[in-house]
């Protein structure tokens, strides 16, 4: 019997289950444990692995390399590397294929009762729709590593996000169908110098965000052209804290409605500008998603109510009159599609637009509203990172009590700004995000935190006192 080395947290991948998942950062040894416990399997069991990936141009990109060296490293007999495959004996005992060009032809790989997926936070909901339901013969496996991407991948969703509440508290989530593993750097006692002195740098060197994303399988929920960094959104968590101030003056509770079909209901309540809760509710109809949202408007003492009236919106105005009748609740109804308030009043905050009018930096109220809630991330950003002295009206905190943050940051943080010929300031429409190639999902958390930016003109708002700490 050859001798394996693994990290003791992947010992539950010897026991059978259907779905064997190992997310995690650089250095974790996942996929090289994965290559020994295949090849292993391979040679005590006759298990044959389809080895895919979602973009494969040629055999260099599969893990052919890997199981060929793990194979010299173990001291593995009766295996024979060839060009494009691996036997064991006569008999085919890995194949290598890419997903993206042609995901049908998964269809073909009979005979096999292992299919690894490695790189697997690139799949798309195409190539894992057809994958799954191919591997079919009693007792297959199907196996993914990988270092998750997005919260909102195919993958995310599919193998993390059902059960990242106990893989965060314990680093394992198991059930009838389910091994999933956390493993990272820190779990590999195989972990070579080389790599612990390249993380100790990269410590030093990268953004919070990237450094945890790549060495602690951590999403990075960044898209090109975003307008607010993940660095920014990482800085503003319980900002209010960090720089000694605390929540006070108007509750302003704000909801982006949808009706069935799959589109969530998002609710966001800020308390001077401590955001205090941001949700969503995926189930039932406007009307009903409309009474969620109120309340918890109402629950949460809201002086101010603001929802999206554009599309649907405009139908629940009599259901709000009627709610919030007799209450000390006033509220606002928000028209992104309109042109931007106070058009003639110049853009103050940021960057070289300050010199002209809102009307001339902003395509329309959508726009100004989400470079409103950029700002303040920014300005946030530079009173905690760079201990700059920033006046805190101009910030935002967000409690890490926020159950979605998670969520919440994967939706802010893609949200592209829109190339124009006119130079205007245009956030990318829900249409075109869902479009190619971004494919991203409706934000409608992230759409009730831009709405409640809202400053009321009729009703006093308290502004923020602070005492101030660490700054230069």
């Amino acid at each position: 019997m050859p001798k394996l080395q693994i990290p003791k947290k992947l010992k539950p991948l010897l026991q059978p289950k259907r779905i064997k998942v190992v997310i995690g950062g650089r250095g974790s040894g996942k996929s090289m444990s994965v290559a020994k416990l295949c090849l292993l399997a391979a040679q005590t069991a006759g298990t044959k692995t389809a080895c895919f990936r979602e973009f494969q141009n040629s055999i260099d990109d599969s893990v052919h390399s890997l199981l060929s060296s793990e194979l010299e490293a173990m001291d593995l007999n009766g295996f024979e590397i060839q060009n494009s495959q691996i036997l064991y004996g006569d008999d085919v005992a890995f194949k290598f294929r890419g997903l993206a060009r042609n995901p049908e032809a998964i269809k073909s790989m009979h005979g096999f009762n292992r299919f690894w997926v490695e790189e697997a936070q690139t799949i798309s909901h195409e190539s894992l729709r057809i994958l799954m339901p191919t591997l079919r013969e009693d007792g297959s496996e199907l196996w993914f590593t990988g270092n998750p991407r997005s919260s909102v991948d195919a993958f995310s969703q599919r193998f993390i996000k059902p059960f990242e509440k106990q893989l965060r508290r314990d680093g394992i989530y198991q059930d009838e169908m389910h091994t999933v593993i956390w493993l990272n750097a820190d779990d590999n006692p195989f972990l070579p110098d080389v790599l612990i002195q390249e993380r100790d740098h990269d410590r030093q060197t990268m953004s919070p965000a990237m450094f945890r994303h790549v060495w602690m399988g951590e999403y990075y929920d960044e898209v090109e052209d975003t307008i607010i960094p993940v660095e920014w959104f990482e800085a503003a968590i319980d900002a209010h804290e960090k720089l000694g101030w605390k929540p006070e003056g108007a509750i302003i509770a704000s909801h982006d409605p949808s009706d069935e079909g799959g589109d969530s209901k998002g609710f966001a309540m800020r308390h001077g500008n401590v955001i205090l809760d941001v949700s969503e509710r995926v189930t039932g109809d406007s009307n009903e998603g409309m009474d969620w949202a109120l309340d918890k408007a109402l629950n949460g003492r809201a002086d101010w109510f603001v929802w999206d009236c554009d599309g649907l919106g405009i139908s629940l105005k009599r259901q709000v009159d009627s709610a919030l009748s007799g209450k000390k609740v006033d509220y606002v109804m928000f028209k992104g599609s309109e042109s931007p308030d106070d058009p003639d009043l110049p853009y103050q905050p940021g960057g070289d637009q300050r010199a002209r009018s809102n009307r001339e930096t902003f395509a329309n109220k959508r726009a100004q509203y989400w470079w409103r809630l950029r700002d303040r991330f920014e300005a946030t950003y530079r009173a905690v990172e760079k201990k700059h002295y920033i006046n805190p009206d101009d910030m935002i905190s967000l409690s890490s009590s926020i159950e979605n943050i998670d969520q919440l940051r994967s939706e802010v943080c893609r949200i592209p700004l829109k190339r124009t010929n006119s130079g205007k300031i245009q956030i990318m429409s829900k249409i075109d995000m869902a479009k190619k190639p971004y494919e991203l999902p409706s934000p409608n958390m992230g759409d009730s935190l831009m709405m409640a930016m809202i400053t009321p003109k009729n009703k006093q708002v308290a502004q923020t006192k602070i005492q101030f700490k660490g700054w230069s």
